[in-house]
C-alpha cells in the first residue's frame, strides 16, 4: 500500500514546483494582480537601494523597484521559452518524420545533418545565427530554436522507426486509411507521449539560453524587464549593490529548477516508474 502511494503522490518538493510556476504564470497573465506601479519607472533619489519595506527587493542604478520588474519580467522570460520550444518541437517532428519514414537515404541524410548541428557548441551556434540575423528578442528565440531543433528530431524519427512497425498502424494499413491519416491518428500522437517529458524540461534550457543571449546584450534591449537584461545591468554595481544582479539571478534559477522538476516528475510517471 505504501508503495502505491509513493507512486501516486507527488514529492513535497514536487508540490513546491508547482505553486512557484502556478505563482510565475499569474506573474506573467496578471502582473498587477502582484505589484503596482511602472517596471521602468525611474527615480534616482531611490538609487541602489537596498532591501526595504518600500522596495523588498531594492532597487537598480536607475532607482527602478526591482521586485515590479522581475515580476514583469516573467512574461518576456516565460514566452521566449515557450516559443523556443515549440518552434524546435514544430521542426524537429517535421524533420523527424521525414527521417523516419522517408527511407534510409532520407534519414541517413537528415540524421547525419543533425549530428553536425549537435556538434557545434550551443552558444556559438546561436552566436552564428545571431551573426546572420542580426540581434532581438525574435532573432535570439530563432538562434535557440534551431539549436535544438536535433534533440526533437532524434527522438521523434526513433519513435517513428518504431510505431511504424507496431501492430495497430499494420493493422490500419491493411483497413485501407492513407497514410496521411494513418500518421495523424496513429504514429504522431504514440510519437508525442515521451516528446512531452522533454519539452517541459527543454523550457527551462530554453529560458536559460535566451536569458544569456540577452546579457550578452543579444537579446532584449535595456530598459526591457528581462531577466538576462537586468542581469547583465547589475553586474557593474556588485561589488555596492549585489542585489541588483542576484535577485533576477535568483528568478531564474527557480524558474528552470521547477520547470526541470516537474518535467523529471512528468518523466517518471509516463515511464511509469515511482514519482
Amino acid at each position: 500500500m505504501s508503495r502505491v502511494r509513493e507512486c501516486r503522490t507527488p514529492r513535497p518538493g514536487v508540490w513546491g514546483a508547482a505553486v512557484f510556476l502556478v505563482l510565475l504564470i499569474a506573474a506573467a497573465v496578471f502582473p498587477g494582480l502582484l505589484v503596482s506601479g511602472d517596471p521602468n519607472g525611474t527615480d534616482m533619489l531611490a538609487a541602489l537601494q537596498g532591501p526595504t519595506a518600500d522596495h523588498p527587493l531594492g532597487t537598480d542604478a536607475n532607482g527602478r523597484d526591482l521586485l515590479t520588474r522581475i515580476v514583469h519580467g516573467a512574461r518576456p522570460s516565460l514566452l521566449a521559452g515557450l516559443g523556443v520550444t515549440a518552434l524546435s518541437i514544430a521542426a524537429g517532428t517535421v524533420i523527424g518524420l521525414a527521417a523516419g519514414l522517408g527511407g534510409r537515404i532520407a534519414d541517413e541524410t537528415l540524421m547525419r545533418l543533425v549530428d553536425v548541428v549537435l556538434s557545434i557548441p550551443t552558444l556559438m551556434l546561436a552566436l552564428l545565427v545571431i551573426t546572420i540575423t542580426g540581434p532581438g528578442v525574435f532573432n535570439t528565440v530563432l538562434a535557440i530554436a534551431f539549436f535544438m531543433v536535433p534533440k526533437y528530431a532524434r527522438l521523434i524519427r526513433t519513435q517513428v522507426a518504431v510505431i511504424r512497425r507496431a501492430g495497430f498502424v499494420e493493422a490500419a494499413t491493411s483497413l485501407g486509411l492513407t497514410r496521411v491519416r494513418i500518421v495523424l491518428r496513429h504514429i504522431l500522437p504514440n510519437a508525442f507521449q515521451p516528446l512531452l517529458a522533454l519539452a517541459t524540461i527543454e523550457v527551462g534550457a530554453a529560458i536559460v539560453a535566451v536569458a544569456s543571449l540577452s546579457f550578452l546584450g543579444l537579446g532584449a534591449k535595456p530598459p526591457a524587464p528581462e531577466w538576462g537584461a537586468m542581469l547583465a545591468g547589475g553586474r557593474d554595481y556588485f561589488s555596492v549593490a549585489w542585489w541588483v544582479a542576484v535577485f533576477p539571478g535568483v528568478a531564474i534559477t527557480l524558474t528552470v529548477l521547477s520547470i526541470t522538476v516537474l518535467g523529471r516528475y512528468l518523466q517518471r510517471r509516463l515511464e511509469g516508474r515511482p514519482a
